[in-house]
């Protein structure tokens, strides 16, 4: 056989060989499936009403005020612990020195019973469970919607479940310590509290 025929009988075989390689990666059976997956997520909603709690003017040493404030979660998930971060600022009346004192260390704080996480004794929104004053709250993030906020040997139950609230039972009161307190005559105090709601912890679903 000539080399011709040779070369030409190889490259048929070859591309017959290409040919059924190529034909043969669709020689199989196949089906296939899809799925499609969503993920939506959540909401905390942590809102507080009245915005402004206590507005108050000419206060004196031995004056105290009952308030009441509501924090709602409007939300679509649980909130385990409200976090109630606290900070102030004072002014000194005009042209006066400046202070020696802080006047936050003379406002107390009485955290009443939080109502709505009541439990069956002798309490009531009334009971002061908790007093501190301004300067040292500035220290703590107590948890606001626990019904023992600092008390330990209450049992706990706290949270705020989406679509519900809390009404909170709070007194301020200018503390008359028996001593000079004129330093403050004239002076101002702003407070801001900030509620701070923490979601649950992640479960299976």
């Amino acid at each position: 056989m000539s080399l011709k025929k040779k070369l030409g009988l190889g490259a048929a075989s070859a591309a017959l060989g290409l040919a059924l390689i190529g034909g043969g990666t669709y020689a199989y059976f196949n089906d296939t499936a899809q799925t499609t997956s969503k993920f939506a997520n959540g909401t905390l909603d942590l809102n507080a009403a009245p915005t402004t709690i206590i507005d108050v003017k000419n206060l004196k040493p031995g004056d105290w005020m009952n308030r009441t404030f509501t924090l709602s979660n409007d939300g679509t998930l649980d909130i385990s612990k409200v976090l109630l971060t606290t900070n102030y600022t004072v002014s000194n009346k005009t042209g006066a020195p400046a202070n020696t004192d802080d006047l936050g260390k003379h406002i107390r704080v009485n955290f009443l019973f939080n109502e709505d996480k009541a439990v069956l004794g002798p309490w009531s929104p009334d009971t002061v469970v908790y007093s501190t004053t301004l300067a040292d709250l500035k220290a703590m993030t107590p948890d606001a919607v626990a019904n023992k906020v600092f008390v330990p040997y209450l049992e706990e139950r706290g949270g705020l479940k989406a679509k519900t609230s809390d009404k909170l039972y709070v007194q301020y009161e200018f503390v008359d310590n028996g001593l000079d307190q004129n330093q403050f005559q004239g002076d101002s105090l702003e407070l801001t509290w900030t509620f701070d709601g923490k979601q649950t912890a992640g479960e299976s679903r």
